[in-house]
């Protein structure tokens, strides 16, 4: 038989129950138009809370990890096969810094993939003013490097963060603690770090990340100025923060990075598990649910497609009793579920953009965030028109099989 006849004949079909045949389109259109809808959303989301993150959380850190004793010399000195126990063992006391950090930034800098890399040094500090003192952390930093890395620019609300380099201890604090000490640009302040050294700093400008946790307690300072403070040499270091360039490699060439330099290198995952799990629980439950809204279409399809077959079996048997084999029937039947699935996904397609546009125009206004945060991400409506079509395929797989099947003899006689 030739293919356009099976076709002619399928289409024949669809059109004589129109009103079915749209039903059946129109829960494939819902399908696809949700499934595109809800990836968009759940895309966009976690792209703006990763690169929220990327804001204050390099792509890796490097930094000399607190040690516990274990039985590594015991075992090198009584090399007899025995099992060593270190009875109640104690952190090692270390030196928090790096060894020979510029010289490992000068390894790590020649690995393919590494974009940005900048030292710092953190000291816990209170800042004090007056009566009143703010606990927190001061990150000593090359300011430019670090606004290149992290756009600490676009957090200024007061001042100029280059001024962090150009005057002598100036400091850039968070707008939590500017308010609980009533601090303003040219104002001075009191850092007085946990070894009991203080620094009379110059706040030279306010910056607000949005998070609280990070503007209570937060601030900038030139790595000169933080060492000084904390009385050390201008070889202590006390972090490598690296940026790749995929932030998805980030955590092969951070084991990388360990090897090759022997201290711990965190990467932004392992720095954010938490965010991570609630990003694939979310994703469990959207794809939970857009699977079902599909089964849901794949039975309106399969009952559509049965029916037709009970209405249709004598004309069913007519066509095998006049030649049509039983995978030209089982052809005929198949493009309808094709044609159903085609018709829905287009228009499902059409639908589910102007709702992921619609939703992207929607006011949010709070911290960062402008917009609903919604992704345009092509993939998505390719992985719609797949799923909608191999969802109709197998519903009307079987209803196929079934007219295949048809013994043109027995309904002819009956």
């Amino acid at each position: 038989m030739r293919p356009q006849i099976n076709t002619e004949i399928a289409i024949t079909y669809l059109s004589s129950r129109k009103k079915q045949t749209l039903i059946a389109a129109l829960g494939v259109t819902f399908g696809v138009s949700m499934f595109i809808f809800m990836q968009s959303l759940m895309k966009g989301t976690n792209d703006y809370f990763e690169q929220q993150s990327f804001s204050n959380t390099p792509h890796i850190r490097i930094y000399n990890e607190n040690k516990v004793a274990d039985t590594h010399l015991m075992n090198d000195f009584y090399k007899d096969g025995s099992v060593k126990i270190l009875d109640n063992p104690k952190q090692l006391q270390e030196n928090d810094g790096l060894t020979n950090p510029y010289g490992i930034m000068d390894m790590i800098g020649k690995m393919p993939g590494v974009v940005d890399i900048t030292p710092q040094v953190t000291a816990n500090v209170f800042y004090i003013s007056g009566s009143v003192q703010v606990n927190g952390v001061v990150n000593g930093v090359n300011m430019e490097e670090e606004s290149k890395m992290f756009d600490v620019q676009s957090n200024m609300i007061a001042g100029n963060l280059h001024d962090v380099d150009k005057i002598n201890n100036g400091i850039l604090v968070g707008k939590g603690i500017a308010d609980k000490l009533s601090l303003h640009v040219g104002d001075n302040v009191t850092v007085r770090a946990a070894t009991g050294n203080s620094m009379i700093m110059r706040v030279v400008g306010i910056f607000s990340t949005t998070v609280l946790q990070t503007d209570i307690s937060k601030s900038y300072a030139n790595i000169t100025q933080v060492q000084n403070l904390l009385g050390r040499d201008r070889s202590y270091v006390t972090d490598i923060k690296v940026n790749v360039k995929d932030y998805n490699n980030a955590p092969s060439v951070a084991r990388d990075m360990e090897k090759l330099t022997g201290y711990k290198a965190e990467d932004w995952v392992q720095a954010n598990e938490n965010l991570k799990a609630a990003f694939k629980i979310r994703a469990i439950i959207l794809n939970s649910v857009i699977g079902v809204i599909l089964l849901v279409a794949g039975f309106g399809i399969y009952n559509i497609l049965n029916m037709t077959i009970y209405e249709k079996i004598k004309e069913i048997a007519i066509l095998k009793a006049t030649g049509f084999t039983g995978p030209s029937v089982t052809s005929i039947f198949l493009q309808q579920a094709i044609y159903i699935g085609l018709m829905g996904a287009i228009i499902g397609l059409l639908i589910g953009f102007l709702l992921t546009y619609g939703a992207s125009k929607i006011y949010i206004g709070a911290g960062t965030l402008t917009y609903l945060p919604m992704s345009f991400y092509i993939p998505h409506y390719i992985e719609a028109i797949c799923f909608a079509l191999l969802t109709t395929i197998a519903a009307g797989f079987f209803p196929a099989r079934k007219a295949a099947k048809v013994d043109p003899v027995s309904i002819i006689r009956g």
